[in-house]
């Protein structure tokens, strides 16, 4: 694993200030990709902590999985916002900084006195981004979010599992995760038009909006037809094969053909040329109308063979496939494990894998400069940078 912090190259935020006023996933995902960018975050936690901190502790220093996945390379700062005093400072943190980031729902932020029309009086420069469950208008606006209840109200959840099995979500929180990197690249255009202009804006991201888009092209096929794309697990409602397979040692293999060039090295692979004429799968159209009969043709052909072999053959004939891998076999890819995985020392859970970002920048890297935080960790060194006396240094 790649255990390096720094870089003697700048990043691409670097100079750059945000405020955090986020918790749980999606906006401290956003927030955690401007700081992979360089940008100095600060994350301002109520005194029990970002919601994040108590979930998933399954580690014995008690850390939770959640709040360790999301929140490397931020500064932690406690500030009850219910007092007048911290108020206080979180305007001046404002004032100082380049973006502030919220996902409190839509109002809280002005019943405080510390919405954006608020804050930018005092710094009309400031990018301020909102990220909501709905909006901050519309009939959802005051309903509480979470990523499955928007999988469900999106439509995302019925287009997941089969006719037998229902509506499924996902296994992983795309509604929790697409609406951020909006967020992030939205950031990144008011920055850029600020450097123009020299003011900053408000950004609004709803997670129903992001999830919504997230569904592309599949609205085409809804506004084309009036039908809802069907439930199909693991094969597509437009093309086929697509699929996953069994192999004779019990292992699942996907395998896609969208294009006749991959029908054809799949055809090669599987070593029966029959397939080729039989007239119920010349093209896609006729594979789709004959689907469960070609589903049992490749079924029996991948039992009669194990997963190295076939994964064998199917590289040789360039075929479009994977094997269905869980995360010990993630992990221990090299592919995987040397380029996303960096493990940085942490306070009290010690030697911590975290995810590297994707993005590959050379001349102005991406980077895990320090661990996630412990709560309140820089509370007394950002006051002092707003030359405030820290309560535990007065009177000495």
């Amino acid at each position: 694993m790649n255990t390096s912090f720094t870089y003697a190259t700048p990043s691409v935020l670097e100079g750059v200030r945000v405020l955090d006023l986020t918790q749980m996933v999606a906006g401290p995902l956003c927030t955690l990709l401007l700081g992979d960018m360089g940008a100095d975050v600060i994350k301002v936690e109520p005194p029990g902590g970002d919601t994040a901190r108590h979930i998933g502790r399954n580690r014995p220093c008690g850390e939770s999985d959640y709040f360790l996945s999301m929140n490397r390379n931020k500064r932690s700062i406690v500030l009850d916002l219910k007092q007048p005093k911290d108020l206080e400072t979180l305007r001046a943190l404002a004032a100082r900084a380049d973006v502030l980031v919220e996902n409190f729902r839509p109002g809280t932020m002005e019943k405080l006195d510390i919405g954006y029309e608020t804050l930018k009086s005092d710094n009309p420069g400031l990018i301020y981004c909102s990220l909501s469950g709905f909006g901050s208008d519309g009939p959802y606006r005051d309903r509480p979010a979470l990523d499955p209840v928007i999988q469900a109200m999106s439509g995302l959840m019925q287009l997941t599992g089969t006719p037998d099995s229902g509506p499924l979500k996902l296994g992983v929180l795309l509604s929790d995760f697409v609406p951020p990197l909006f967020g992030t690249i939205a950031v990144l255009g008011a920055l850029r038009a600020r450097d123009a202009g020299g003011l900053g804006q408000r950004i609004e991201i709803s997670m129903l909006d992001a999830t919504v888009f997230s569904m592309v092209p599949r609205e085409q096929y809804f506004f084309s037809t009036g039908k809802t794309p069907e439930r199909s697990g693991n094969a597509h409602y437009q093309m086929a094969p697509w699929n996953t397979y069994v192999t004779a040692d019990g292992m699942h293999l996907m395998v896609v053909a969208h294009t006749e060039k991959y029908w054809r090295n799949l055809v090669q692979a599987i070593q029966i040329p029959s397939l080729s004429d039989d007239i119920r799968f010349v093209d896609n159209k006729s594979r789709m109308a004959n689907r469960d009969a070609l589903d049992a043709v490749l079924s029996k052909a991948f039992a009669t063979d194990n997963l190295v072999s076939w994964t064998r053959r199917l590289s040789n004939a360039d075929v479009l496939f994977s094997p269905v891998r869980d995360f010990v076999q993630v992990f221990s890819d090299p592919a995987v494990r040397d380029s996303m995985v960096q493990t940085v020392t942490h306070p009290t859970a010690g030697e911590l894998p975290l995810l590297r970002s994707p993005m590959r920048m050379n001349a102005t890297p991406v980077s895990i400069r320090s661990a996630p935080p412990l709560l309140g960790e820089h509370t007394q060194e950002i006051l002092s940078e707003l030359g405030i006396q820290p309560p535990s240094l007065k009177g000495e």
